[in-house]
């Protein structure tokens, strides 16, 4: 974590301390290039999509991500969790959460994206409806993961001068997406074949097909996500999502990565910091499983000289999320030979690709929506069984046939290598073949307990999925240091307000505490999170 507070300081000095005058120089455009010259080939706009691309989680610099997402939702999906004593273990993996870490959860979207997305739908919303349905695809596609975290979030009074700083509730913010994502469709299929994006596109190279598979992929996973708060309107959302004409995203080549030139903020944070690593739980999974994934989703470090090998599943090595860490514990750990470090996944490509959504993911989304009985979704079993193959297609792990009739392996009990006060029973028996006599919520567990597998390293989806299943069944925190306000088997369900919002829009966050429904703290659930169980 010194990381953290070797950057984030300089960085700040720079905003706080720089004069009107010295901001001067950053106006200055270098290359005496006119707006009409800038509008010749829409660089006015194109410029504004990158950094919503960049920024839906922020990859560069890694702090910032770790900030973001890592130090919270990567850890709380059961993933990943640090090994460090970050603020002498009283930190947001041990729910003492930290309020200057979580600010850039709400400030890295709104300032980065919201922006560019409103600054997009002022020059495009009326001449050029293709830009513009890309921006709204991209739009949802950030801010659903904000409302995700936090409830109620400023959205649609966003860039309303009248209304500034209103919240939504999180009902009110989906019904939003849902609209947009209607508009977004239209648009594209009006001119599919236009390739207007493809110079600012990172991620689809300007084919609108994909796109609109993109869109109707979130909407089925937003319609999916309130299913058990609001099942008359999933039903509806879900459905119009597997009838549209384009389709879904149905093979790897149509997952949501963008494409970029940098490392993945996962390998700076874990493999040149070696502030990361595999959760138990991950271990628990991976290992009672044999999973031929886990050598590319993992690396094993030599103590000595730091080189990274391929592993298989039962050298794998987590650490239990929450620990009180001592710098003692941190040492010891590191020494261990079969202490396994967090890796980014073994392929090349993905050393520079941020994955937000896979097909897989979609396969997965299809077969809960079978077993929910909508219309156009097919066969459960038929699309949990393609989930698992285009996951281990996706990572190159050879033929998921026989993973697939795997009727008697379960998670494994977690050991502690260096403190036995840490060991845990395995808290599941899911098998992962399927079984057609198990009730619905069995199915569901396997649905989700797979999901959550070809998700990885997306530990935002992944902790929003928990928290409307409770499935895969995770490990809770060894110490929690909320104070009462989260329960420890019930795990955290959301991150507070920041104090950001609280100095300069408070009379507004206190209507959005009203609209939460609870206190403003990490115990309370959101909207479409009704309790585990219950399918």
């Amino acid at each position: 974590m010194m990381k953290i507070r070797k950057y984030i300081p300089i960085a700040l000095a720079g905003l706080l301390f720089a004069s009107c005058g010295d901001l001067e120089q950053f106006n200055v455009n270098d290359k005496n290039i006119s707006q009409e010259q800038l509008e010749v080939d829409f660089q006015h706009v194109g410029s504004k999509y990158r950094p919503i691309f960049e920024n839906i989680y922020q990859y560069q610099p890694a702090w910032s991500y770790q900030l973001q997402q890592n130090l919270n939702a990567d850890v709380y999906s059961g993933y990943m969790t640090n090994p460090r004593p970050f603020v002498a273990g009283a930190n947001n993996t041990t729910y003492n959460l930290v309020s200057g870490w979580n600010n850039f959860i709400w400030s890295v979207p709104y300032q980065n994206v919201m922006n560019n997305v409103q600054a997009i739908s002022d020059l495009t919303s009326e001449d050029f409806p293709t830009l513009y349905g890309v921006n709204l695809i991209l739009k949802v596609a950030a801010m659903h993961r904000v409302t995700d975290v936090f409830g109620p979030i400023v959205y649609t009074n966003f860039g309303d001068l009248n209304n500034a700083g209103v919240y939504d509730s999180q009902q009110d913010v989906y019904n939003a997406f849902f609209s947009e994502l209607d508009v977004a469709v239209a648009n594209l299929n009006a001119d599919i074949s236009s390739t207007r994006f493809s110079e600012f596109d990172m991620s689809y190279a300007g084919d609108y097909s994909k796109w609109i598979k993109l869109a109707n992929s979130l909407r089925l996973r937003l319609a999916v996500r309130i299913s058990k708060v609001d099942p008359a309107k999933a039903k509806q959302e879900g459905e119009k999502a597997l009838a549209e004409s384009n389709g879904l995203m149905e093979s790897n080549a149509d997952g949501f990565f963008v494409n970029g030139s940098l490392p993945h903020p996962l390998s700076v944070i874990d493999n040149s910091w070696g502030d990361i690593r595999m959760n138990a739980s991950m271990e628990s999974i991976l290992v009672g499983y044999n999973d031929p994934r886990a050598d590319k989703f993992f690396q094993e470090v030599n103590p000595g000289d730091q080189s990274t090998t391929p592993v298989s599943p039962g050298n794998l090595k987590g650490v239990r999320a929450g620990l009180p860490l001592l710098p003692g514990y941190a040492d010891e750990i590191a020494q261990k030979a079969d202490y396994i470090t967090f890796g980014v996944i073994n392929d090349e490509v993905h050393t520079s690709q941020v994955q937000l959504m896979t097909a897989a993911e979609v396969a997965f989304l299809k077969a809960e929506a079978a077993l929910r009985g909508w219309a156009g979704a097919g066969d459960a079993k038929a699309n949990y069984e393609q989930g698992v193959d285009l996951s281990f297609q996706q990572h190159q792990a050879g033929s998921s046939s026989s993973y697939l009739m795997d009727n008697t392996s379960i998670p494994i009990d977690y050991v502690d290598p260096v403190n036995a006060a840490n060991n845990i029973a395995a808290v599941s028996t899911i098998t992962i073949a399927w079984d057609e006599a198990a009730t619905n919520e069995e199915k569901l567990e396997k649905i989700i307990t797979q999901k959550w597998i070809a998700m990885f390293p997306e530990g935002q989806e992944a902790w929003s999925e928990y928290r409307r299943t409770g499935y895969p069944k995770i490990f809770p925190v060894v110490s929690n240091q909320s104070g009462g306000s989260i329960d420890t088997n019930i795990q955290i369900r959301r991150i507070p307000f920041v104090d950001s919002e609280y100095s300069t829009n408070a009379a507004n966050v206190q209507t959005a505490v009203t609209l939460l429904g609870g206190a403003d703290n990490g115990g309370t659930r959101l909207w479409w999170d009704t309790g585990n169980g219950n399918f």
